[in-house]
């Protein structure tokens, strides 16, 4: 979680550690079509696309991760 939290913000965190977090913080994820998944925490959904072909998650999705979680009150 500390990574997401970084500044400045990090490039190549793997998607498999977003969504291992977001399990750890007892939230949910379902898969949607194609690479679309939502994030299901603290009756919040946030809708995102898994990066493809690389397993790293770019800067802009990174921070919208970051914002999404801190809008629901989850920080570092």
């Amino acid at each position: 979680m500390d990574q997401l939290f970084k500044s400045p913000l990090p490039q190549g965190i793997k998607w498999t550690d977003i969504e291992s977090l977001v399990k750890a913080l007892g939230g949910e994820i379902k898969e949607g079509r194609g690479s679309r998944c939502k994030f299901i925490l603290n009756m919040s959904v946030a809708c995102f696309h898994r990066p493809h072909p690389s397993p790293d998650t770019d800067k802009g999705a990174v921070e919208s991760v970051r914002d999404w979680l801190l809008s629901i009150g989850v920080k570092p």
